[in-house]
């Protein structure tokens, strides 16, 4: 505002400006409200979602503890007591929001999010100055109880890295603040001077905390190797074949193993096709198959294996069926990523004629390059069509020249994802984090290893005009706006350039914004 002396008409200016900025800030302040409020939403259809999981788990858990109850009674118990105490956690939290809903006057079923911004009446049900109440120290004791409980359950059935999540998940120890600061118990840190809609969401996701750690425990519990003392009869006979297809000039090679293959096992007798194996094939527990392959067309190989149990004999059949193939009239292509290819990256390709050398193929494509035997890149950076044939041709062992060609479809590289520190879309971060933090771009799910280098991107904060940052961190002029958002308020880091590492002439599609909610 200017100083000296006003005119009523700029006095009244200045007024109308200031309460323009106080309902700006209110307006800004009710949208994190309501995102609050949709958060916790998805946290609680989370929730419902992972315990139809849990029981549909501990469904097919009782019906393997009725069909073999040695291996499974104990631990199907054991998995009933887990789901007890989760749901009877999960309960409590469920009835502490709903009552939170009634201490406000808000329908649970459509609540007024917006309104849920004074938390003076939840901090009088927590906390009694430095202290606790009642009511607080008992919701803290339900938190360490049911924490205590699934560590017990962790040590028995699960690992190193179950028990440190769920330490992490449940964490109720004292909050360092910082170097000056010292240190904040947790409720006093979680849910004092909160919104009502942000404490809900904290309950909610102790919910979903509970209720994934028990999916984690339920499914490690049954993991794992089981010994099994079954009769020889309940082994089955596997055929493995080198190859499941070949060439009529060719010996079908192999072997013949049992389901739990055992070095030690030895046989009495091993007939194939109708020809008993002679002994020197049957050797390591396996019987070994060296015979012609016939004309083209599909094949049985049948037999049995006959071994000693006790004072009885065993005898296990097997059957399989291999096709011998005619010389190939068309050759193998494969994307090693996909089945497109990208403009400014090297797809790789992996090329090859069953049946014929890798210096008897020949590989033809713009832009394509060999780098080993069977083994290709293609570049289509500067390819202008939509798609793109790669052409083979072999020569048969009988001098026949054969070819065949594949396409492709071409297509650009997916819009980068703007990040600050390496978060993406709709972040919270303390302003000390912004200030010191790199603006970035990815490409997630993209399955080449490119990198992203970020040149320039533009800086809002409200009420302010828009700051234009050349290079990934914030300038001076940024640094100096960002100092003036409140807490609650958010900032925009958008029209951020970035370009790939090493293909600089390649123009990336538009990088997504990224927006920044300030937590202090």
């Amino acid at each position: 505002m200017a100083s000296g002396k006003l005119s009523p008409r700029q006095k009244m200016i200045n007024l109308m400006y200031l309460v323009f900025i106080a309902m700006l800030a209110l307006t800004m302040s009710k949208k994190v409200l309501t995102s609050f409020g949709r958060v916790y939403e998805d946290l609680k259809a989370s929730v419902q979602l992972t315990k139809q999981k849990n029981a549909q788990l501990l469904g097919e858990l009782s019906a393997k503890a009725q069909e073999q109850p040695e291996k499974y009674a104990a631990k199907f118990k054991d998995a009933q007591s887990l789901d007890n105490l989760t749901n009877q956690f999960q309960s409590y939290l469920d009835k502490f929001e709903k009552d939170i809903f009634k201490m406000y006057k808000q329908d649970p079923a459509k609540p007024d999010y917006e309104s849920l911004d004074k938390g003076y009446k939840l901090d009088e049900k927590f906390f009694k100055g430095e202290g606790l109440t009642k009511t607080g120290k008992e919701f803290l004791d339900k938190v360490n109880q049911y924490k205590k409980s699934l560590l017990e359950f962790a040590q028995k059935y699960g690992d190193n890295a179950s028990v440190q999540r769920i330490q992490k998940r449940f964490d109720t120890e004292p909050v360092k603040l910082g170097k000056a600061a010292g240190k904040e118990d947790w409720m006093h840190y979680t849910f004092e001077d909160f919104p009502p809609v942000a404490s809900l969401t904290n309950m909610a996701r102790l919910e979903s905390n509970a209720v994934n750690s028990e999916n984690e425990l339920l499914s490690s519990m049954f993991q794992g190797q089981l010994k099994s003392d079954v009769s020889f009869k309940n082994y089955q006979a596997l055929v493995l074949l080198d190859k499941s297809a070949f060439f009529p000039n060719e010996h079908v090679k192999g072997k013949v193993v049992l389901g739990r293959y055992d070095q030690t096992m030895t046989f009495e007798k091993a007939v194939i096709n109708g020809k008993e194996v002679a002994g020197e094939q049957m050797q390591n527990g396996q019987v070994m198959i060296d015979m012609p392959a016939g004309n083209p067309g599909d094949k049985d190989l049948k037999g049995f294996l006959e071994f000693k149990e006790g004072d009885s004999l065993v005898k296990l059949p097997f059957e399989y069926t291999y096709s011998v193939i005619p010389m190939p009239n068309s050759a193998v292509i494969s994307a090693d990523k996909m089945n497109v290819v990208y403009k400014g990256v090297d797809n790789p390709l992996s090329i090859s004629v069953p049946g014929i050398p890798d210096n008897k193929v020949h590989v033809s494509a713009p832009g394509l390059r060999k780098i080993k035997a069977g083994k290709y890149v293609v570049n289509v950076t500067n390819y202008r069509g939509r798609t793109i044939d790669i052409n083979v041709s072999w020569k048969l062992p009988n001098g026949q020249t054969k070819s065949d060609k594949k396409t492709f479809r071409v297509k650009n590289i997916p819009p980068p994802v703007g990040t600050i520190s390496g978060q993406d879309g709709y972040v919270k971060l303390p302003k000390r984090n912004i200030e010191i933090g790199t603006v970035g771009a990815k490409l997630p799910d993209f399955d080449f290893d490119v990198k992203l280098v970020v040149t320039s991107f533009d800086f809002k904060v409200p009420g302010q005009p828009t700051i234009h940052v050349n290079g990934t961190h914030l300038n001076q002029r940024a640094k100096s706006a960002l100092r003036r958002v409140r807490k609650g308020q958010t900032v925009q880091i958008f029209h951020i350039k970035a370009k790939l590492l090493g293909n600089s002439s390649y123009h990336l599609q538009k990088t997504s914004t990224v927006i920044v909610e300030i937590t202090n």
